[in-house]
């Protein structure tokens, strides 16, 4: 348990810190910080001219990291989302970074947090909040979209089948009172899933809770709006690593990546490029690094896991 209360185990800790390929007088973001695993490690390798910035919306996250890291001169920890990362570089008086770091999607702690909603293993009011100041809720989802709106969510952040049909069991059930907690949400998901599927799909509530978590958060779009501002605010040789842990995630990562390094938009049949488009530098992974079978052995939130690097021109 760290300093502050929040435990979490870093995924993929030393392929992300030989990733970051770090400079003892660099400059670091750690963009989704939490409990200061990976920045821990990061520091270990900082001279005393490093610098870190540690950023989280979690106010859990903050005390901690202020716990921990609040005596070293060298790291500054922001509350905030990474989607307002341009912002943050601006006030702390940073023009470029040597290396940025994002663990995407939900904690240990937050899943562990019981009262925090994000588990559909305990019964619990339905929360969901990454940044606890924020004021809507994951009850408001379930309470307020129409059935199409959580036919669409369910559909296409929780690529769930069977999407239209527990949309349709929400909306019904929702007319006999306010459903309030996760046990109500997800005995209702289960009602709409075929019995048989339940057998060898998993809990059948995984994928309607990740898709209402990624809405209230805005998970996919954050991410879509910040990788092109991250990979600009890099210097010549800056690292960049994502950590993913669902296909949606890492779609995007792969995709802007790609971009990133091959912008040029002109038809496949012309001979030579002429839209002048210039790369910003390579993708470093070909192919996304995955935990190994000992991390996820003893970290069964690993097994999802991807990492992907890219290098600035």
């Amino acid at each position: 348990m760290e300093p502050g209360g929040f435990s979490h185990i870093p995924v993929l800790l030393h392929e992300t810190i030989d990733g970051l390929n770090i400079r003892p007088d660099g400059i670091y973001i750690d963009g989704t910080a939490g409990g200061g695993g990976h920045s821990a490690e990061i520091l270990k390798r900082l001279g005393e001219n490093g610098r870190l910035v540690c950023i989280d919306r979690d106010s859990d996250a903050i005390e901690t990291l202020q716990g921990r890291f609040g005596g070293d001169l060298r790291v500054t920890v922001v509350k905030s989302n990474y989607g307002e990362f341009e912002r943050i570089l601006k006030e702390q008086g940073i023009e470029k970074a040597d290396g940025i770091l994002l663990d995407l999607g939900v904690s240990s702690h937050q899943l562990d947090t019981t009262e925090r909603g994000f588990s559909y293993l305990v019964d619990t009011p339905l929360d969901m909040r990454m940044d606890t100041e924020e004021t809507a809720t994951a009850a408001d989802i379930v309470n307020g979209y129409s059935e199409a709106e959580l036919y669409r969510i369910i559909r296409d952040y929780g690529e769930d089948r069977f999407a239209k049909n527990i949309a349709k069991h929400i909306v019904n059930n929702r007319e006999h009172g306010p459903i309030e907690t996760t046990g109500q949400l997800a005995q209702i998901i289960a009602a709409a899933i075929p019995m048989k599927v339940q057998k060898t799909g998993g809990h059948p509530a995984k994928r309607t809770f990740q898709a209402i978590r990624i809405e209230l958060n805005r998970e996919l779009a954050v991410l879509e709006e910040s990788i092109d501002v991250m990979i600009d605010h890099l210097a010549e040789g800056g690292r960049f690593c994502v950590i993913t842990f669902h296909s949606l995630e890492d779609r995007i990562v792969k995709n802007k990546f790609k971009t990133a390094e091959d912008p040029c938009i002109c038809p496949k049949s012309f001979p030579v490029c002429v839209c002048g488009r210039v790369s910003k530098g390579r993708v470093i992974t070909k192919k996304a690094i995955l935990p190994d079978e000992e991390e996820q052995e003893t970290n069964r939130r690993s097994k999802s896991a991807k990492l992907r690097i890219f290098e600035r021109a």
